[in-house]
């Protein structure tokens, strides 16, 4: 692609995404800082993980998403009885008119194009455990038989906090496939006034599709043609390995950090930096993007140690200290 071609293509890009936004919005409020989260893991072509106390409209966001980018969309509700199969699928044992048995596989609503994983955390781990295969290769293996799912495919999971009773955390391994996680918190006065007025009156507002699957895609390709400078790349992984305990140039850093972020963190973070910056109106990212995008992307891919626990620190604290020591803004 050229740089005329680039641009043109990031113009109207730009003018779609902010149509998307302005959709959302009417649905959505004072979550601002959310939404844009949510739109850079699709724009980055991931997974994301959504953390916040029940009411606080996860599962609303999902559904609007889904609307407004015109995707085929499912929901799971994740409950402790859940089974794999009742995700993935499973085969039957039928009988035809000749009297001849076969067996038929019966699609689960994983096949789908963005699938809702309510409450996640309310399965046990081998149910969870059903996404891996799926989000990691976009296609699931049932009866030694690889299937492939649908293009574009996401998942966007919701999560109560471990702290409530019923819940499982989720193990590292699936943690890690999830792009960004994104903490949803109260919203503020104005906010919680304006949606309280909207939602209890006799109309209710309804939102309709600005892009569709192929547009998305569209603009998914283009988030990686999206150029990052020498500098940005380098605060990247200046970030990321001052993370790892073995890597970290600051002992008393270390000492608080169990484990670090992997390989996954860095192209994570470099895909949401570019998506940010177009999702924003810009051409290139900038270490600005790296340094919003830290926390959501390092926090899932990170334990503290039991001292630094003991001692009252957050993984928030942590991240903050590595942004302040390898970011330069």
């Amino acid at each position: 692609m050229s740089e005329n071609e680039l641009l043109d293509e990031v113009d109207r890009a730009i003018d779609r995404l902010a149509r998307v936004k302005a959709e959302i919005a009417k649905a959505i409020y004072g979550q601002e800082q959310v939404i844009e989260l949510a739109l850079v893991t699709m724009l980055a072509g991931g997974h994301g993980l959504l953390v916040g106390m029940p009411g606080l409209a996860k599962t609303r966001l999902v559904e609007t998403l889904a609307t407004v980018i015109g995707m085929a969309q499912k929901r799971v509700q994740f409950t402790p009885d859940l089974m794999p199969a009742d995700i993935l699928g499973s085969e039957v044992l039928e009988e035809g008119a000749d009297g001849r048995r076969a067996f038929r596989f019966i699609e689960g609503p994983i096949f789908c194009q963005l699938l809702m994983a309510d409450e996640i955390n309310r399965a046990s781990p081998r149910t969870q455990a059903a996404l891996l295969q799926a989000m990691q290769e976009r296609r699931v293996t049932i009866a030694g038989a690889d299937r492939p799912l649908p293009h574009p495919f996401h998942v966007l999971a919701t999560q109560n906090p471990i702290e409530q009773e019923g819940t499982y955390p989720l193990p590292e391994a699936q943690l890690d496939r999830f792009l960004l996680e994104i903490d949803i918190h109260y919203p503020d006065l104005e906010a919680e006034r304006q949606m309280m007025l909207a939602t209890t009156g006799a109309g209710e507002v309804e939102v309709g599709a600005v892009l569709d699957p192929d547009g998305l895609e569209w603009l998914q390709r283009l988030v990686r043609n999206v150029p990052v400078g020498e500098q940005v790349v380098d605060t990247i992984l200046r970030l990321v390995r001052a993370g790892r305990p073995e890597s970290s140039d600051d002992p008393g850093l270390a000492e608080r950090i169990a484990y670090g972020p992997g390989p996954r963190a860095s192209q994570a973070l470099m895909l949401t930096a570019r998506a940010r910056a177009l999702l924003d109106g810009r051409l290139a990212p900038s270490s600005e993007d790296v340094a919003a995008l830290a926390y959501p992307v390092l926090k899932h891919r990170m334990a503290l140690t039991f001292a630094a626990r003991a001692d009252g620190v957050g993984l928030a604290d942590v991240v903050g200290d590595l942004v302040d020591r390898t970011v330069a803004r």
